[in-house]
């Protein structure tokens, strides 16, 4: 395992100004505590690191942010488990396709301009947040719908989103969130779990990815991760306890940053590589 921490363990937080840590942290909280409810808290860590790091290759960032997110995804994940909203039958399968779908995905970007997908989505983000928007009948209770059809819903959206994850990633849990809960009639608690799971999953692949290229300040994650299940744990009580109330609202917001995020990404490439 030696192989995996080094050049890393030569980074130590002493190189980092208490107050860039301090800002690392407020940032990845935030993340968490957006993504544990609805997904998306990437769109807000991945900038903080960039920032932070910058003059550094962006891999730097997308490692680290990736070892600070797994660990919280890991709190908020155990704690949907725990209080039973989550359907292994439905979401152990939907896990296996969407890191089939990633793996689709990451192969079809090397191949492809991932700019084309960036204007597609600034057209179809801003209708998906008005749609949700309008929509205020957001379920607390799932409705009843064949396990059969359901299950064909959940797997089919988790290897068409794990593949967009591959490809481009930003709001893939927020996407699944939408699908699980407008086409696979589900409630939003069960909804947030079954994303939860996916998106752990995904996100140890990545990290263990992330190791093996030496690509992550181990020290600088380890201290973040602390807020990161900080924010994670308290985002997933909040959508427990609340379920629709919150969750509608954080969606819609998290759409929008990502529709800024595409915007900035095509306005300012330069920032984002």
């Amino acid at each position: 395992m030696d192989e995996f921490f080094s050049p890393l363990t030569q980074i130590t937080v002493n190189v980092f100004p208490l107050w860039v840590v301090l800002m690392i942290c407020a940032g990845v909280f935030l993340a968490s505590l957006m993504d544990a409810i609805a997904g998306g808290g990437g769109i807000i860590s991945v900038p903080t690191y960039l920032i932070v790091f910058a003059g550094l290759p962006a891999h730097y960032a997308l490692g680290t942010n990736k070892l600070s997110s797994a660990v919280g995804t890991m709190f908020s994940t155990g704690r949907f488990i725990r209080q039973g909203y989550v359907d292994w039958r439905l979401f152990a399968p939907a896990a296996i396709f969407s890191l089939l779908g990633a793996v689709g995905g990451t192969w079809l970007q090397l191949h492809t301009p991932d700019v084309v997908l960036k204007y597609l989505l600034l057209v179809v983000l801003p209708v998906v947040a008005v749609v949700t928007l309008r929509n205020h009948n957001w379920p607390d209770e799932t409705a009843a719908m064949q396990f059969s059809r359901r299950a064909a819903v959940v797997w089919a959206a988790s290897l068409i989103i794990g593949a967009y994850d591959g490809y481009y990633g930003p709001g893939t849990g927020t996407f699944l969130m939408l699908i699980f809960i407008r086409l696979g009639k589900m409630d939003t608690r069960h909804a947030a779990g079954g994303v939860k799971v996916i998106n752990l999953a995904s996100n140890i692949g990545s990290l263990f990815t992330a190791l093996t290229a030496g690509t992550v300040y181990v020290a600088v994650g380890l201290i973040a991760a602390i807020a990161s299940i900080l924010g994670h744990y308290l985002g997933a009580g909040l959508a427990i306890k609340n379920g629709s109330r919150i969750v509608q609202p954080t969606v819609i917001l998290v759409l929008m940053l990502l529709t800024v995020k595409v915007g900035s990404e095509l306005l300012f490439p330069s920032f984002w590589k």
